[in-house]
C-alpha cells in the first residue's frame, strides 16, 4: 500500500501555523478578529488565544502589544465604534448632530452593532469593569466635543451641560432599536436633533 504523499502535510501545517503580520498590519489584525469574535459569541468567545489564532498571529504578540485582554478588549471596542461613527466637523451643530446620530442609527443596523453594544452595558466583572467605565467616558466624552465646539461658536448658550445633551440625543436611539425593535428613521432623528437645539438655543 503505498504511502501518503508528505508533500501535502506540509502546506496544511504551513497553513496553521501564524503569520508573520508585523507593525501596523498585526495590530490591525488583532483587532479586526476581536471584535470579530466578541459579536459573534461574546466575551468568552474572545480569549487571547482565539483572537491570536483568527488573527494569525502569536499569542506572545498580542500580549507584548496590549498587556492585558481587557486593554485589548477595550481598544477593540473603542477603534471599531469610532471607525464606524467619525466625529463630524462641519462648522454647523444641526447638520454635526444629525450625521452623529444617522452614524450610530446605521451603527445599530449591522450585525456588530447590537451586540458590541449589548457587551459593552452588560453586568461587569472584576476584569472588565474598568474597561467597559473607560470605554463609555471615552465615547461621551468624544461626542460631548460637538457641544464645546457649537458653545465656543455661540450656537448653545454656555451654561448648557453637553453630557445632558449627549445623552438626550443617544438614548431615544437605543430604546427604539434595542428595546422596542422599530427603525430609527430620518425624521426621527431630526426631530430628537429639533427638540435638543431647542433647548440648548442661546437665550
Amino acid at each position: 500500500m503505498p504511502a501518503e504523499p508528505a508533500e501535502e502535510a506540509e502546506p496544511q501545517a504551513r497553513a496553521a501555523a501564524p503569520l508573520r503580520r508585523r507593525g501596523a498590519a498585526m495590530r490591525r489584525a488583532v483587532l479586526d478578529a476581536t471584535v470579530r469574535l466578541l459579536a459573534e459569541g461574546g466575551l468568552d468567545a474572545a480569549s487571547v488565544a482565539a483572537v491570536a489564532a483568527a488573527a494569525g498571529v502569536h499569542e506572545t504578540s498580542v500580549y507584548r502589544n496590549w498587556g492585558t485582554r481587557e486593554q485589548l478588549l477595550r481598544e477593540a471596542l473603542a477603534d471599531y465604534t469610532d471607525q464606524a461613527m467619525p466625529l463630524p466637523d462641519t462648522g454647523s451643530l444641526r447638520e454635526d448632530l444629525r450625521r452623529m446620530l444617522t452614524a450610530l442609527a446605521a451603527f445599530l443596523a449591522t450585525p456588530e452593532g447590537p451586540a458590541l453594544l449589548h457587551l459593552s452595558i452588560a453586568p461587569a466583572t472584576a476584569e472588565t469593569r474598568s474597561g467597559r467605565d473607560a470605554y463609555w467616558a471615552d465615547r461621551l466624552d468624544r461626542a460631548e466635543r460637538l457641544l464645546r465646539r457649537a458653545a465656543a461658536r455661540g450656537e448653545v448658550r454656555p451654561d448648557a451641560d453637553p453630557r445632558a445633551a449627549v445623552e438626550a440625543l443617544m438614548s431615544p436611539l437605543f430604546a427604539r432599536h434595542l428595546l422596542l425593535g422599530e427603525p430609527v428613521t430620518p425624521a426621527f432623528t431630526d426631530a430628537l436633533v429639533d427638540l435638543v437645539l431647542d433647548g440648548l438655543a442661546p437665550r
